[in-house]
């Protein structure tokens, strides 16, 4: 199974587990319920699940260390973001994939390191600019007076 299938098939309290399980590349479901106390209120139980699944997914793998599992990563959280980014992005028209970045950098805080980074990226893809970008949908999906 591929990565970003992988990626694509987790659900909204899967990456919850799956940020704790990069973040401390191993853990135990009593670490995972600690950590995501202060966010949500799952029991241990609902943790175990949320794992085994995670597991099941090829997500996570798991070890037994005396008396208790262990989880880490199986795929890397940059490649599971650009996934998701990817997966975004393509569902909406790419004639507005300009907007949505644009929403998103006005909807986040982001630090000095990261502008510096955003604007030399930015200056890297004038490079391959286009003067208008071309409709990607299936006709009747958008508002896009180009004819399809």
């Amino acid at each position: 199974m591929s990565e970003k299938k992988k990626t694509l098939n987790i659900t909204d309290a899967e990456w919850e587990v799956m940020r704790v399980a990069w973040a401390t590349n191993e853990t135990t479901s009593k670490e995972v319920t600690e950590i995501l106390n202060e966010k949500t209120e799952w029991k241990n139980t609902t943790v175990k699940t949320l794992l085994s699944r995670l597991v099941d997914k090829e997500m996570l793998g798991t070890k037994k260390v005396g008396n208790k599992f262990v989880y880490f990563p199986l795929v890397e959280e940059r490649k599971s973001i650009d996934t998701i980014s990817a997966e975004m992005l393509a569902k909406v028209c790419s004639k507005k994939v300009g907007k949505v970045l644009e929403s998103i950098i006005e909807d986040s805080q982001l630090s000095f390191s990261d502008i510096d980074h955003l604007e030399l990226l930015l200056q890297e893809k004038r490079q391959t600019a286009v003067d208008e970008v071309k409709c990607n949908c299936t006709p009747g999906q958008c508002q896009c007076r180009l004819v399809h």
